[in-house]
């Protein structure tokens, strides 16, 4: 049996990497994608948790936010993939140029 302390360092991992590649980047596939990781990091976290207490509440927690994260990529890639169309190029410099 793995201890839950691997997994939480795991998790810590994962989240640090996450959040790195949202500082650093600035292509926006590479940021959300660095968001969708450091989700699934913080699941890791609470499935873990939710193992040591024994009860089911990390997982039906863990359910709602893949939820959420669902509904954020589809919402996410549908804005990309439109500023893709009409800017033939992404970086996340140039769309702060298209404020008001």
């Amino acid at each position: 049996m793995i201890p839950e302390s691997w997994y939480l360092a795991l998790s810590a991992v994962l989240f640090t990497i996450g959040v790195v590649g949202v500082v650093i980047r600035r292509n926006p596939l590479v940021i959300f994608m660095s968001i969708e990781l450091a989700l699934n990091a913080a699941n890791l976290a609470l499935v873990a948790f939710g193992q040591r207490t024994g009860s089911p509440d990390g997982q039906a927690l863990v359910f709602f936010v893949m939820a959420v994260a669902a509904a954020e990529v589809a919402v996410g890639l549908a804005i990309i993939v439109a500023i893709f169309r009409v800017r033939q190029r992404l970086s996340v410099d140039e769309l702060s140029m298209m404020r008001w």
